[in-house]
């Protein structure tokens, strides 16, 4: 059996300043379970594990993530997708084509929403929910803003005539609905209030705490001049889209997770996040839920102290809890800047940091409070988190537990997590090829570890495909 992280433990790992002396070995073996826990989620077993999946598409996985774990083939994609080959129409076609019937229809939902929808419908039959994400991002005009809120509402809407409960999440990212431009300067002014509580800000709606002390505040070095009545305009008509999205989740029942970027906006994207959780999230029901970024040194300080002024406000609080995907350009922009990286120093500092915010969670989940969705493709924090839930008595489809992977990659990991009995979600990114493959290939750059855990996948898959053709079960 699991030794049990008690209350008073968790107060220390999570206490206003988290005390030095408290080493990672220490917190990684308190947490770590009994090897017999980990039985909870079972991936030895191929054959139960990919029963839904047919053979043909076993096969198509296998051969798409041995591509993608290859580091020259990202490379390679990479620099054509960014080169000048892209400009000429007829080339563009063609790599376009490929990319849509290779590495797009593995990773990707599909280019408009009712493909998307049919994706939802095939994940569902094999018993796993859908997070919509219409993949538009970085946007730097109203314009553009107005259009993507225009896809975002869509999306919502379109969640309802799919079967229910078959979506878990419609997915956002600020970036999509205010001007990029606008969110560094709001992310400036929030981290020059953090430094001069005397800085005033008039435009500032009631929040949570963005900053701790361990945050990084050197984007900002200067005092920054306020916002222009041009700017003003430009962030209530951000606040307007965001809020005719959450009202519209509202109305459709249908949670809002809001995406994270990198530590030069992401003040900016959780004061918007934040400040529509306590105006829209009531009576016990999160319906908007922010994201905690683990591998940044300040993550497991922010979650607590988000968590406990929105309990202290009667405000139910949902967490996306992930790793973080911008780890090369966090690391660089700080360097140039002559600072420590926001990063954690080690990879077992990530995963300590990430089992530690997960344990507080399920605590909070176990009492009654807030809710969560572990993002993870790390089988030890997606077995250890199932052994923490079964443990504290979280109960089977309990509606506050939301496990999640990508879409076409940790399939192992999604169908053992819910043969365990829980609520598992594929991220399910959709929008046109030229779109969306850019995202994605940016995502292939910062994660190229986290590619290579497609291993464990590719692995099974093989020993499955093994399986059937002995047994002649092509048709499966």
């Amino acid at each position: 059996m699991a030794r049990r992280l008690l209350p008073a433990t968790t107060l220390r790992l999570f206490n206003g300043r988290f005390s030095s002396t408290v080493s990672t070995a220490t917190v990684l073996q308190t947490l770590k379970p009994e090897p017999a826990a980990l039985t909870i989620v079972d991936l030895d077993d191929h054959r139960k594990l990919f029963a839904s999946v047919s053979t043909s598409k076993l096969l198509r996985s296998s051969i798409n993530l041995g591509l993608t774990s290859n580091e020259t083939f990202v490379d390679f994609g990479m620099w054509v997708m960014n080169s000048r080959l892209m400009e000429t129409s007829l080339v563009r076609d063609v790599i376009l084509k490929t990319v849509k019937h290779t590495m797009f229809e593995h990773f990707c939902a599909g280019e408009t929403t009712e493909e998307a929808g049919e994706c939802v419908r095939k994940i569902h039959d094999a018993g796993l929910r859908g997070m919509l994400v219409y993949a538009v991002e970085h946007t730097s005009n109203n314009t553009g803003c107005d259009r993507n809120l225009e896809g975002f509402l869509r999306c919502v809407e379109f969640s309802q005539s799919l079967p229910p409960s078959s979506v878990s999440f419609v997915i956002a990212k600020i970036t999509a609905i205010c001007p990029i431009s606008l969110l560094r300067r709001v992310s400036d002014l929030l981290r020059w209030q953090y430094k001069d509580p005397s800085f005033n800000l008039p435009w500032k709606l009631h929040t949570l705490p963005i900053f701790s002390t361990s945050s990084p505040l050197y984007h900002t070095l200067q005092k920054p001049p306020p916002l222009t009545p041009e700017e003003e305009l430009d962030l209530e008509l951000a606040h307007r889209r965001l809020q005719k999205l959450c009202q519209k989740c509202v109305q459709e029942h249908m949670p809002l997770l809001i995406d994270a970027e990198d530590t030069s906006l992401q003040p900016a994207i959780d004061y918007f996040t934040y400040s529509s959780a306590i105006k829209h999230n009531r009576d016990g029901n999160p319906i908007v839920y922010g994201t905690i970024q683990a591998y940044l040194k300040d993550a497991k300080e922010r979650l607590f102290m988000a968590s406990k002024a929105a309990e202290k406000l009667g405000v139910p609080m949902g967490f996306k809890l992930v790793r973080g995907a911008y780890m090369s350009s966090e690391t660089e922009t700080a360097s140039s800047l002559g600072y420590d990286s926001p990063i954690h120093n080690s990879i077992d500092e990530t995963h300590a940091c990430y089992n530690d915010c997960a344990g507080f969670m399920l605590e909070r989940i176990a009492n009654g409070n807030d809710a969560v969705v572990f993002a993870t493709h790390n089988i030890d924090s997606g077995k250890l988190a199932a052994c923490r839930a079964r443990n504290l008595g979280i109960q089977k489809g309990n509606r506050r537990l939301e496990f999640a992977q990508l879409y076409g990659m940790s399939d192992a990991l999604s169908f053992g997590l819910r043969n365990a009995g829980f609520q598992v979600s594929k991220y399910l990114p959709y929008g046109p090829v030229d779109m969306v493959m850019p995202y994605l290939l940016r995502r292939a750059e910062e994660n190229r570890g986290l590619l290579s855990t497609s291993n464990i996948d590719r692995v099974l898959m093989w020993k499955e495909l093994k399986r059937r053709i002995k047994s002649l079960e092509f048709g499966k």
